[in-house]
């Protein structure tokens, strides 16, 4: 999971960078720095929620299973750690197991 974590935050990081840079000069390692840990702080939250909706759809210890063993083919005929740690969007793999496994409307 550390690893998908990182892969994440890179991608994040040279996201805002690119954003960052006006007249093709380098962004300002403050902007970019305080982007960076703002986006790195949404990123846990939505992977902390992401991962408290799996446990109270599926239970504490079918949760992880679900999420290394199910290949599901909203994403792309990966599983949900698979996804997650090429960089898919907590909210889209979660739509995705939505999906696949017909989460009551109200748990969505």
């Amino acid at each position: 999971m550390l690893c998908a974590r990182k892969v994440s935050v890179e991608r994040q990081l040279s996201a805002i960078a690119t954003a960052r840079r006006k007249d093709g000069g380098a962004a300002s390692l403050t902007a970019v720095c305080g982007s960076a840990a703002a986006a790195v702080s949404l990123a846990r939250v939505r992977l902390t929620e992401f991962w408290a909706r799996m446990r109270k759809q599926f239970g504490d210890g079918y949760a992880e299973s679900v999420a290394k063993d199910q290949v599901l083919p909203g994403l792309g005929s990966r599983t949900v750690e698979q996804a997650l740690a090429d960089g898919v969007d907590a909210k889209t793999v979660w739509r995705a197991v939505c999906e696949a496994f017909k989460v009551p409307e109200r748990l969505r």
